[in-house]
């Protein structure tokens, strides 16, 4: 179960490591979303894998967990994908599923595990609603978990009692304090628009406002970095962002035309904001997003369509305090309590 990511500290793929392997035989690979070249932006079929001739199939498609007929004849499904750190990337969910289907058929699961890019330790955002589950919400998390994927894996297997024969390789070296750039690894784009690690820390607040009627900058040469529609005033979000007085960001007003017919506004002038990273560890990401969300509501009341961030917010009751601009809504903008005894248990560095 890998993609792109999935690569050796010399370049070469875990999947061509495992298949000139002679005590393995690689039977078959799964890939998440974007894919087995991380190049996909949208549902896809199975293929083939161009240098092994292994079929390949896909969990962002017609299925999004391994069949009882994909799993036969096989004795571990090994999980090697790199992550972001954010709830609602779906690599996340879909190790939550491969563990559901390997539990119920008697397949083990090893995860290799990789390091949280944005770090071990920040853990900021409301935690999501259990009854609002989704492929973009399958665990009630923050939006920032601070956890590694092969913790993410005992932390759904024991929360959720899956009850899965689940190993985790653990890595050698890596210490919670580590950004991915502390790692001594080559950057590879965890998938087509998150193209640096300024992008990975901007994306768990910055993304959380896909879906409302707003360009994040998909279809841009710099995704993540730029928040605009034709409709938004960059220069008075620019003023009320700075009075947050948020460390690690400024902002500048800018305008852009982004080329993604799958997202808001392709083809269209969008008047906005850019993202000037300064210090990419200190910015509270989920604080960005909080901001983000007061200042487009005030300035924005009917132009900007704010229930969109429904899907990925996924708590309907933070989503009644942004429309009636309840006071408690900084209040409520923090993790579950719970997720921290849970999250403790789970660690492994």
């Amino acid at each position: 179960m890998t993609n792109h990511t999935g690569l050796l500290l010399d370049g070469t793929r875990t999947i061509d490591a495992l298949f000139a392997n002679p005590d393995v035989t690689l039977r078959r690979i799964f890939t998440p979303e974007h894919g087995i070249y991380g190049d996909r932006d949208d549902r896809f079929g199975d293929s083939r894998d161009e240098v092994t001739g292994l079929d390949v199939f896909s969990l962002h498609g017609e299925r999004v967990r391994p069949t009882p007929e994909q799993l036969d004849g096989i004795d571990i499904v090994l999980f090697d994908v790199q992550d972001v750190g954010a709830r609602f990337y779906t690599y996340i969910s879909t190790l939550g599923y491969v563990l559901e289907a390997c539990a119920e058929h008697r397949v083990a699961v090893y995860v290799l595990d990789r390091p949280n890019p944005i770090g071990g330790y920040d853990v900021d955002g409301p935690s999501s609603d259990q009854e609002c589950e989704s492929f973009v919400a399958y665990h009630p998390m923050p939006l920032r978990h601070g956890m590694t994927i092969g913790e993410l894996a005992r932390l759904f297997n024991v929360e959720r009692e899956i009850g899965a024969d689940l190993r985790v390789v653990t890595m050698a070296g890596w210490q919670r304090s580590f950004w991915f750039d502390n790692c001594g690894q080559p950057w590879t784009n965890p998938s087509p628009n998150i193209r640096d690690l300024a992008a990975a820390a901007l994306y768990p607040g910055v993304g959380l406002l896909e879906g409302t009627n707003v360009s994040v900058g998909r279809g841009t040469e710099s995704p993540f970095h730029v928040i605009g529609a034709p409709w938004m005033d960059g220069t008075r979000l620019a003023a009320a962002l700075a009075r947050h007085e948020l460390p690690g960001v400024t902002y500048e007003v800018v305008e852009f035309t982004p080329d993604d017919r799958a997202h808001p506004h392709s083809g269209d002038l969008c008047r906005g904001i850019r993202f000037n990273v300064s210090d990419m560890q200190a910015i509270p990401t989920a604080h960005l997003a909080l901001a983000l969300i007061k200042d487009l509501r005030a300035l924005h009341p009917r132009e900007w369509e704010y229930r969109g961030l429904g899907a990925l917010l996924a708590r309907p009751d933070l989503l009644e305090a942004i429309e009636d601009g309840a006071r408690e809504l900084d209040d409520l903008w923090e993790p579950d309590p719970d997720f921290f005894d849970a999250r403790a248990k789970a660690l492994l560095y």
